[in-house]
């Protein structure tokens, strides 16, 4: 047996263990880097959601496995999403899990329009504060929010964090519990519980996002270690 199954097993195994609700859980094969052969062996083991962070990228590979007839792959956009490239993923994108900013729903909003499509979306938020990080500030957010609101070709299913990178657990934990807490609030207060998806934990720490709630993880590095 390969490592990427044995690693893609374990994944499976830790979402029954860790998760309050595997039965909701999603595991995004993160392929960015990654060449067709290996994105192959991925499929082989069954899965068929794969997250990219390059507009391009992520288009051609679309466009090669829906050349070959596979049309069942979900296709997740994870990184930060440039206003002038939602245009090359706005025809096929499942989710795009980082809209940080109005004007980049806006032209989600727009080009899923002129696609005929709604596109399902997470509003990131950047729990920690950490500069290096991209994601709404809280109180940004909740400015924003009527306008989000208001766009009719996107669908917000969801919030998405990414933890620091530290050691103390209790850190990464608070941030994915705050996350957590976030979208119940905005649920009472907004949404009426219609934002169902957590997507958070990464290699490192999805095990904590699973304790914590997450209902999507992002996991690169472990199936190819």
């Amino acid at each position: 047996m390969s490592n990427i199954k044995n690693n893609i097993q374990d994944i499976q195994k830790d979402i029954k263990e860790y998760s309050v609700y595997p039965e909701k859980v999603k595991f995004i094969a993160v392929t960015k880097y990654v060449d067709t052969e290996t994105m192959n062996e991925i499929l082989n083991c069954g899965v068929r959601v794969f997250g990219e962070n390059k507009a391009q990228v992520i288009k051609e590979k679309y466009e090669k496995y829906s050349s070959e007839g596979k049309d069942d792959i979900e296709w997740h956009f994870i990184g930060n999403l440039q206003k002038n490239k939602v245009k090359y993923i706005a025809p096929f994108i499942k989710l795009i899990h980082s809209v940080n900013k109005l004007s980049l729903a806006q032209e989600i909003d727009k080009r899923a329009q002129q696609n005929n499509r709604t596109i399902d979306v997470l509003l990131e938020i950047n729990i920690a504060g950490e500069e290096s990080k991209e994601g709404y500030e809280l109180e940004t957010l909740y400015n924003d929010l009527p306008q989000l609101m208001e766009l009719s070709n996107i669908n917000i299913k969801g919030l998405m964090t990414m933890a620091p990178f530290v050691d103390d657990e209790e850190v990464v934990r608070g941030v994915f519990r705050r996350l957590r807490e976030i979208k119940d609030q905005l649920n009472d207060k907004f949404f009426k519980g219609r934002l169902t998806e957590l997507s958070m934990g990464m290699t490192n720490d999805y095990k904590i996002a699973l304790e914590e709630g997450a209902t999507i993880i992002r996991v690169g590095r472990k199936i190819y270690q």
